[in-house]
């Protein structure tokens, strides 16, 4: 974005002035679904508020106090004569800080030479040293029995010794790997692939800018829904893709309201979280899922629905992705493998049409061109042994007293405050808050008590004040004490 005055500002900040909400509070709350749905990533330079004023017709004295308010929320950073921008992670040094030697004497040449740049990338996600903290959603691999993973490496790593060639190697183990994964696949999300039709990659998000790269040119429409998952959002604007959010609902995301965005523009991609909602773990409902196969055939678009979280469900009869009923070839199927599993044991995976899987190999060769052999065989083994089945049933079983001891905390701490749904699946619960209170507060006021809240993690709009609470990752005692911290701060915040 080589100027913010390009961004196409009036096509998501939308005022309404017949409304009895002030003006300047409706730029604020149209600001902050701006950069929670990754429309604004952080870094972004805002326009000057003459130049803004003129394009959002509204009074420069309204727009100063809107930037004032959301100075104070901490959404922007207003640096004199340098500008107006979304707010950055980064800490600012302090003035005293120490400066090593080496840095005092450093070149003040940081760059000799032009490079494209990306505010859109800005990676949103940060960092704590406190006692206690929330995530989105991420599971305990203090729960992960390495033995079997150890003893089934050990034993590839000896195999190899015998080996004729190491090309055969990969090739056989890499055909024997898909084999046994599109199987799985099959098996436990009723889809109907061959190795054909997939493509296993190094992680979830690589699946996604792999598909991105194919299916978007600049300026494509791609439809997300709001709330959204920053991570997808921020691929997808990078990809050159012109962003529409729909809302959703109890059912999952608006029909109605893609229909008829459907009829007066040309889609190309809908990206969905249709089993998991990210971030409102809402399911899509059954006859929601019939209309937006019914679209995608009728409009042309290709649904790139996202399965992140399939490995975590507490239910024996799973509901199934929007793949399993696609008889059209209309959808793109992207997920991922192993989430329980040490980190670099993980996968990604795309599930589509074997020519397009086809194409993405060929991109795929030039970002991630060697194979993990021992890795593959080690997984294969895994799946073969069926040891993937009862990792899964057990942590199914973990997770789910995880959740229900959760679920039990926030309605005896936070009695009266709050409102959610029981999750059937996942690691988070979406947690709507009845009091409208500023959650940039709340969050200081967590981490001054010792309990962290990421921003990304933080849902605030006019109508809407959530948190997205992830659960996995903490054991009961942990929990007890982070749902007691987040209590005593709102406590301490409203009072």
């Amino acid at each position: 974005m080589d100027s913010p005055v390009q961004i196409p500002f009036k096509s998501f900040i939308q005022l309404k002035p017949e409304e009895s909400t002030a003006i300047y509070l409706q730029i604020v709350f149209e600001f902050i679904k701006a950069i929670q749905i990754g429309l604004l990533p952080e870094g972004t330079k805002l326009p000057g508020t003459r130049i803004l004023c003129t394009l959002l017709e509204v009074n420069r004295n309204t727009l100063i106090k809107a930037f004032q308010d959301l100075e104070l929320q901490g959404w922007i950073e207003i640096l004199p004569n340098k500008g107006t921008f979304i707010l950055s992670e980064k800490k600012q040094k302090n003035k005293d800080e120490f400066i090593p030697i080496e840095s005092k004497n450093a070149s003040k040449i940081s760059e000799p030479f032009t490079f494209r740049r990306s505010t859109i990338l800005e990676n949103p996600k940060e960092t704590s040293t406190l006692p206690y903290q929330f995530n989105d959603g991420l599971p305990d691999l203090r729960l992960v029995q390495t033995d079997v993973l150890a003893r089934l490496y050990v034993s590839k790593l000896k195999r190899q010794k015998n080996a004729k060639t190491w090309e055969q190697v990969q090739t056989q183990s890499h055909l024997n790997f898909k084999t046994q994964f599109s199987n799985f696949l099959n098996l436990t999300r009723g889809i109907r692939i061959s190795t054909s039709n997939l493509l296993t990659t190094t992680s979830h998000e690589i699946s996604l800018y792999l598909v991105t790269k194919l299916l978007i040119s600049p300026g494509d429409k791609v439809v997300v829904t709001s709330p959204g998952y920053y991570m997808s959002n921020m691929t997808l604007s990078d990809s050159g893709a012109q962003i529409i959010a729909i809302p959703v609902d109890k059912d999952g995301i608006d029909t109605v309201h893609l229909r008829q965005i459907c009829e007066t523009q040309e889609i190309r991609i809908l990206y969905l979280t249709s089993n998991y909602h990210y971030p409102t773990t809402i399911s899509l409902s059954a006859k929601r899922r019939m209309e937006v196969l019914e679209l995608a055939n009728k409009y042309g678009f290709v649904i790139v629905e996202d399965d992140y979280d399939f490995d975590f469900h507490y239910d024996n009869n799973p509901v199934l992705p929007l793949a399993a009923l696609d008889s059209n070839e209309r959808v793109v199927y992207i997920g991922s493998f192993g989430r329980s599993l040490p980190a670099g044991f993980g996968y990604g995976f795309i599930a589509a049409p074997s020519e397009f899987i086809k194409e993405l190999e060929k991109h795929q060769n030039i970002l991630e061109p060697e194979i993990d052999v021992i890795k593959e065989q080690v997984l294969t083994e895994w799946i073969m042994e069926g040891e993937v089945h009862r990792l899964s049933k057990k942590n199914k079983k973990k997770y789910k007293e995880r959740r229900d001891y959760f679920v039990s905390l926030l309605k005896e701490k936070l009695e009266g405050k709050i409102k959610f749904q029981i999750p059937v699946r996942g690691l988070a619960i979406w947690v709507e808050w009845l009091d409208n209170f500023n959650l940039i507060k709340l969050q200081k006021q967590c981490m001054t008590n010792g309990l962290f809240l990421p921003k990304t993690i933080l849902y605030q709009t006019k109508d809407l004040t959530a948190t997205r609470l992830g659960f996995g990752h903490l054991d009961e005692v942990e929990m007890e004490n982070a749902v007691a911290i987040l209590s005593k701060s709102l406590e301490e915040i409203i009072s």
